[in-house]
């Protein structure tokens, strides 16, 4: 079953550490942007969830935050005009 994106990612941009840790995690850094494009949020709490839920009416900033097989936190930010979502860890913001 394919899941239609629910906004626009932009031109998509990571941080060499974000890449580098995908690398070593061997995840394919699609498969978390596909995730967040259609909402999958990942491990945000509630009142992280209901903001980008919110932001998705009124065209506020998104954020997706994943935990990768080595332990790593990648964050994903989509910025509030959707002209791009970068991928990056928490230590690069």
């Amino acid at each position: 079953m394919h899941i239609a994106p629910r906004f626009e990612l932009g031109s998509v941009v990571g941080t060499p550490g974000a890449m580098a840790a995908l690398q070593a995690a061997g995840t394919d850094p699609r498969e978390l942007l596909l995730r967040h494009s259609v909402g999958d949020w990942g491990e945000l709490d509630p009142e992280d969830i209901q903001a980008n839920e919110a932001a998705l009416t009124h065209g506020h900033r998104l954020m997706s935050c994943y935990t990768l097989s080595t332990g790593i936190k990648i964050w994903s930010i989509t910025e509030w005009d959707r002209s791009a979502t970068t991928l990056l860890l928490p230590e690069e913001y």
